[in-house]
């Protein structure tokens, strides 16, 4: 279970390694381009439930820590869904990944763990 820290002192979100890998790679592509987002998640009932949206820009203080020392294999249809996303009204939201091209944008949420403060 890695971690997206974000801000000083850091929010700090729980998220499975695979799922940060590829949450990476579209915030960096982002923000290489200049782009500003909004980026949501939600909390499982473990970590109380709930949500939270953060406003992710070039000048942002972000950092992502990987529990694994292994890359993950990319799933480039994975990574289109979460482009399309991020580049929404409402912002990046974590879809489950598919497991071929995906007919329509449309995919459950995954929720995340927040972690300790």
């Amino acid at each position: 279970m890695g971690q997206l820290l974000y801000g000083s002192p850091p929010e700090r979100i729980q998220i499975d390694d695979r799922v940060l890998s590829h949450l990476r790679l579209v915030t960096l592509a982002k923000l290489r381009r200049g782009e500003s987002f909004a980026a949501n998640f939600e909390f499982d009932s473990e970590s109380g439930s709930g949500r939270t949206t953060l406003w992710l820009s070039p000048h942002s203080t972000l950092s992502f820590r990987f529990d694994g020392s292994r890359r993950p294999p990319i799933n480039k249809a994975w990574l289109d869904a979460l482009m399309v996303s991020a580049n929404s009204p409402d912002g990046l939201v974590v879809v489950a990944e598919p497991h071929h091209a995906p007919e329509t944008h449309e995919m459950p949420t995954m929720q995340v763990h927040r972690g300790n403060l």
